[in-house]
């Protein structure tokens, strides 16, 4: 199998920082009255985990009522620069033609789809190969990215962009009174991440993907599409489900690539929030510390959804004092129920083997 790896990463998010105390006094203008125990809901505001996020718009436009084609509006406009500010920022360096562009994005929806529109802001050939998905939520990011490299396989190693992009911001539906809908208030930003991969030198490859679906699952996580729009749906306790389940897939994940768990040095997990990062670790026998930077991302940037774990991925890929050999999995959970998986090669271990 061709060897591919990362060749670029950027990211990119909007300028309005909010912090909780923002976002808890908009929920109290939104709902207060019609919910009757508002007070003990608003306690998710009060963690430690995170600290800002980043919105699209200002804090003032969540607090008044919009419907689907409004909000849908804001997604595509601002998805569409973000995502165009992350690509260039991946693509800098990088002297070979585009041959694909793999988009990810589950918070709006674009017919045309935004990779058409990214092509032609990029100023990319018109004949470039276009993959757009939907539907994958927080494990777009690993998926979408494991695509792109077997993209990048097929096309003989020349380049392949990957974009996430997510404006979860704009999926808050006034309307909503479920506790799902105030929950996600207090966890989901805005951003977006890009990954160039190809086949020239590299210090990082990417293997193979490995997804698992999990039967009977589909309440878990997804949308509810209303006449408002897209409203989250969340059920179940999802640490609890990482912890029965994540052991045997990472298991089955280590025998289809001919690894072990001590080849592994790193998990590079989607920080859907501090309880599931704690989970992982137990899930994976590492030490929370191997968390960090998922951590920082959670702290600084919130849930972007799929754009979260390439977030996490550009913190561990530029870190110098990172490992040097083995593996490291990139890891997600989304929709469907699903997992996620891709395995990393290092660059000493790629020497090593050759």
């Amino acid at each position: 199998m061709m060897t591919v790896g990362i060749q670029g990463i950027g990211t990119a998010v909007p300028e309005h920082v909010v912090d909780q105390r923002m976002v808890r006094s908009t929920v109290e203008r939104v709902f207060g009255g019609r919910v009757a125990d508002l007070d003990r809901l608003l306690s998710v505001f009060e963690h430690d985990h995170i600290h800002t996020r980043r919105f699209v718009c200002d804090p003032a436009w969540y607090a008044e009522d919009h419907g689907f084609a409004q909000t849908n509006h804001v997604y595509a406009t601002t998805a569409a620069d973000l995502a165009e500010r992350a690509a260039r920022a991946a693509c800098q360096g990088i002297d070979q033609e585009i041959a694909a562009v793999v988009v990810v994005s589950t918070t709006g929806i674009m017919t045309p789809s935004l990779d058409a529109t990214l092509i032609q802001r990029l100023g990319l050939s018109p004949h470039t190969l276009r993959i757009p998905i939907f539907g994958l939520g927080c494990a777009g990011g690993v998926a979408g990215l494991a695509r792109a490299a077997d993209l990048a396989r097929a096309c003989n190693g020349a380049p392949v962009l990957f974009v996430a992009v997510e404006i979860c911001s704009v999926t808050f539906r006034q309307s909503d009174t479920r506790t799902s809908n105030i929950v996600a208030s207090s966890i989901f930003g805005d951003g977006a991440a890009a990954v160039v991969v190809s086949a020239q030198p590299h210090t990082v490859a990417l293997g193979s993907g490995i997804s698992t679906l999990f039967s009977d699952t589909s309440d878990i996580m997804g949308w509810d599409v209303t006449n408002e729009g897209l409203s989250v749906r969340f059920s179940r306790d999802i640490p609890s489900f990482v912890r029965s389940h994540i052991p045997d897939v990472l298991s089955h994940a280590y025998r289809q690539w001919g690894v072990t768990a001590d080849d592994v040095s790193a998990i590079i997990a989607h920080p859907g929030g501090a309880k599931v990062l704690d989970a992982y670790a137990e899930a994976a026998s590492m030490p929370t510390e191997t968390f960090a930077h998922a951590r920082e991302v959670l702290r600084t940037y919130g849930n972007m959804s799929s754009a979260s774990v390439l977030f996490v991925l550009d913190r561990w890929y530029n870190d110098p004092n990172r490992q040097q050999r083995g593996y490291a999995v990139m890891a997600a959970l989304g929709p469907g129920f699903s997992s996620e998986l891709l395995l990393l090669g290092l660059r000493d271990h790629q020497r090593d083997n050759s």
